[in-house]
C-alpha cells in the first residue's frame, strides 16, 4: 500500500503503507523460517489466473515474487481466457487435494462465462487465503477464527500499527462490498470500534464523516469524499483506485477521497493521522 496525500498537508502525519508492508513481509518470512526449522515445512501458495488482463498479470506476478521472497513455494497456474468452467474447477479440485499447497488464490475478476460463486465455493476453506468462501465469511461475521480478505486486514493492520488500541473509536466505512466494505466493518467491530457502514446512497454522508475518528473509503467513486468533511484528528484510509482523465489529457489514478478540497484549520491530533492508502 502506498501513501499520497493527507487531509492537512502541513501538520498531518502520513502512514507509510510501503514501510508497513515491508515490515509485515519480514515478519512472515521469519514465521516461514521457523516452520522450516521446527517442522521441515515450507508453505506453498498457488495463484490461479484465467485470461490475460494486464492488471491481473501484474498482481499475480507480484504475489508470486513476494511469496518467494518470504521463503514460501509459489505455484502460478495460468489458463486461457476461453478456458471452460470445468477446466478451472478441475484445477482447483486438484489444488485442494495437493498437500504441498497450503493456500489458494483465484485472481478476480474471472471471465464472464465462468460462475465466480461456484469457483469460490469449491475452494477448500482452509486454503482460501482471500477469505471469500462462505464458511470463512460466516466465521468472520460471527467472530470466529477464519481466513480474512487481505485488503480489509491490511486496513486494520495499518490502523493498529499507527493508533495502537482502537477500542471505543468511531469508525465510518464507506462502501458495502463483500471484498472490502463488509469485512473491514466486521474486523473493526472485533477491535471494539463503534462502526457505521455508509455507501453511495447514504444521506448526509458529509455529516457522517465529520463524526468519525476513522474513515475507510472503499466505495469506488473518484474523489467522492471531500477533505473538508474529515474532522481534525481523524484517520483516513482510502482504498479507492479510480482512473480519471488528468489536466494534460492523460489518465491518472485517484482515490475515493479528494484531499485537495480545503481542510479546516485545526491541526490533527498526534493520535489520529490522516492518510491515503490505495
Amino acid at each position: 500500500m502506498s501513501v499520497a496525500r493527507t487531509v492537512a498537508k502541513a501538520t498531518a502525519e502520513i502512514i507509510d503503507g510501503k514501510e508497513v508492508a515491508a515490515q509485515l513481509r519480514a515478519e512472515v518470512g521469519e514465521s516461514v523460517r521457523s516452520l522450516q526449522r521446527q517442522h521441515s515445512v515450507t508453505p506453498g501458495l498457488a495463484v490461479v489466473l484465467v485470461g490475460d488482463d494486464p492488471a491481473s498479470q501484474v498482481y499475480v506476478r507480484n504475489k508470486g515474487q513476494q511469496a518467494r521472497e518470504a521463503g514460501m513455494n509459489s505455484f502460478i497456474h495460468r489458463l486461457a481466457a476461453d478456458a471452460s468452467q470445468e477446466q478451472l474447477l478441475a484445477l482447483i479440485a486438484g489444488l485442494n487435494a495437493d498437500p504441498s499447497v497450503n493456500g489458494i488464490l483465484v485472481q478476480l475478476p474471472l471471465p464472464r462465462h465462468i460462475d465466480e460463486e461456484a469457483v469460490l465455493q469449491l475452494l477448500d476453506p482452509r486454503k482460501d487465503v482471500d477469505g471469500f468462501h462462505p464458511i470463512n465469511v460466516g466465521a468472520l461475521v460471527t467472530g470466529q477464527d477464519c481466513l480474512v480478505p487481505c485488503t480489509p486486514m491490511g486496513c486494520v493492520a495499518l490502523l493498529k500499527r499507527q493508533l495502537g488500541v482502537l477500542r471505543g473509536l468511531r469508525a465510518l466505512v464507506i462502501g458495502r462490498s463483500n471484498i472490502v466494505g463488509k469485512p473491514v466493518a466486521h474486523l473493526l467491530l472485533r477491535e471494539d470500534c463503534t462502526v457505521t457502514i455508509a455507501h453511495s446512497r447514504t444521506r448526509n454522508l458529509e455529516e457522517e464523516c465529520r463524526r468519525a475518528d476513522i474513515v475507510v473509503a472503499a466505495v469506488g467513486r473518484a474523489k467522492m469524499v471531500k477533505g473538508n468533511w474529515i474532522k481534525p484528528g481523524a484517520t483516513v484510509i482510502d482504498v479507492g483506485i479510480n482512473r480519471v482523465a488528468g489536466a494534460d489529457g492523460k489518465s491518472q489514478l485517484v482515490g475515493d477521497v479528494d484531499f485537495e478540497a480545503p481542510s479546516r484549520s485545526r491541526a490533527p491530533s498526534p493520535r489520529c493521522p490522516a492518510a491515503w492508502v490505495p
